[in-house]
């Protein structure tokens, strides 16, 4: 069907559509920024690193922690390899 032969009935729905998903994408941008800023709180509370928190909570929520021990063990056989690992 070509996107201009869109009936009332489907333009209610794509406005609907359109409405809830800007309402959705809002939140999870509030979200995001209320995550950001705890993360940046208890990373400075427990003197780590705000980027190490977040990579852990992917890890974690992925759980995929075997995947990036696998993926850190070449990162650290590729730079022994380079002779770069000071």
């Amino acid at each position: 069907m070509p996107i201009d032969a869109i009936n009332e009935q489907e333009k209610v729905r794509l406005i609907q559509l359109v409405n809830e998903g800007c309402l959705v994408l809002q939140e999870v941008d509030d979200l995001k920024g209320g995550l950001r800023d705890t993360v940046r709180a208890i990373a400075e509370e427990m003197d780590v690193k705000p980027s190490v928190l977040n990579k852990a909570i992917t890890v974690a929520h992925k759980a995929k922690l075997t995947e990036a021990r696998a993926d850190f063990e070449d990162m650290e056989t590729i730079l022994e390899t380079v002779g770069r690992t000071l």
